[in-house]
């Protein structure tokens, strides 16, 4: 059904003046900073970066590699010597999702593998509340993320006294909010979700109507989806909503036997003109399990990198957006970031403890 209600900024009375953002990273610190290594490309480094090559070479040019090889090099060096595990957003460059990264994926399969990661210092490539919410799982561990101010249209447009306030306005009904969101949103809301769960995630809830919030398009995918009466707010990623169906229609009309599959953060127009909607992680099992010859993915950039190196006999066509957050992270601060350990993520303790609630039961959610 359609989402049966849309709010906004300007449709909350009594919101105050301004956005409450994310507190900034802390400091580097300077007191346990390392050298900087030799990033000079050389014989050895060559041999050793070789076997990491092969992973990309379908996607990085060969004039190319002597640039990022060297860092590469010095990242896992300094990784294994920090005691650190890297997480990487699938919309990270080939460079760093293949060849750096320890664990690569999706919101919720980030957020679940940090759950089980063992090491004392996590760098979370990838925007600011992937960061957060891998600290709300690991409170106790040092987060790290390359430049703090990777951030998010999404988690940007609400504050966590919008939320209450949509609370007045709808007494009683339960709030679900995106993973991408602050962890001032995140301590107000019942449960958090992703796109890959975000139905489950609704539904689980029993109740016939449901705050969901902060994307208005993935509000209405999961509205078509369920019974379940949703109040949306109106947020929007900045590179999915810049798509539209008629982009999709030309390509369809040059190539008839072309595969689209798309991102329902989409807007509705894009999703109708689809072969598929899914999460990033579902739209690549898509791709591994029916091979097409000629793709069309449409969601960020780099995904279709990552996934090209992984299969490069499925051809991409290339109508992708580029997410200027994530691009903030570069082998270059990775680097920066292990030798000095930072920009260290950190959350009042009080108001972890309640967003930390809402993302430990999207994770325990039995399907």
């Amino acid at each position: 059904m359609p989402i049966t209600g849309l709010y906004g900024p300007d449709d909350l009375a009594g919101r105050p003046q301004g956005q409450t953002t994310s507190p900034p990273a802390a400091p580097p610190r300077t007191e346990a900073a390392l050298p900087m290594p030799s990033l000079e490309w050389t014989d050895e480094v060559e041999r050793a970066t070789a076997p990491l090559y092969e992973r990309v070479k379908h996607v990085i040019p060969p004039i190319e590699w002597p640039l990022m090889a060297p860092t590469i090099k010095a990242i896992n060096e300094l990784k294994a010597a920090r005691g650190a595990v890297i997480l990487a957003h699938n919309y990270q460059a080939p460079e760093i999702f293949h060849c750096v990264a320890d664990i690569g994926g999706d919101s919720l399969q980030l957020a679940v593998e940090a759950t089980k990661v063992k090491a004392d210092i996590i760098v979370q490539c990838g925007v600011h509340f992937m960061a957060e919410t891998s600290k709300l799982l690991n409170p106790d561990k040092t987060v790290l993320i390359p430049d703090s101010r990777a951030g998010c249209s999404l988690a940007a447009s609400i504050s966590g006294a919008d939320v209450r306030l949509l609370r007045e306005k709808f007494p009683g009904v339960p709030v679900v909010a995106y993973v991408n969101t602050s962890a001032e949103v995140k301590a107000e809301v019942d449960i958090c979700c992703t796109s890959s769960n975000a139905v489950q995630v609704v539904e689980s809830l029993n109740a016939p109507t449901v705050i969901f919030l902060p994307d208005r398009y993935l509000a209405t995918y999961v509205a078509s989806k369920t019974d379940v009466k949703i109040i949306a707010w109106k947020g929007a990623c900045e590179v999915h909503e810049r798509f539209t169906g008629e982009e999709l229609r030309a390509y369809r009309d040059a190539d008839p036997s072309v595969q689209i599959i798309a991102h329902p953060e989409c807007p509705p127009d894009v999703l109708a003109e689809a072969d598929f909607t899914g999460s990033t992680a579902h739209m690549i099992n898509w791709v591994r399990e029916r091979r097409p010859r000629r793709l069309v993915m449409i969601t960020e950039c780099s995904m279709a990198d990552n996934v090209r190196a992984e299969l490069p006999d499925v051809e991409m066509l290339r109508p992708c957006n580029i997410c200027p957050h994530m691009k903030r992270i570069t082998l270059a601060n990775i680097l920066e970031s292990l030798l000095t350990l930072g920009e260290e993520v950190t959350i009042d303790p009080a108001l972890a403890v309640r967003a930390r609630r809402s993302v430990e039961r999207m994770i325990n959610l039995k399907n």
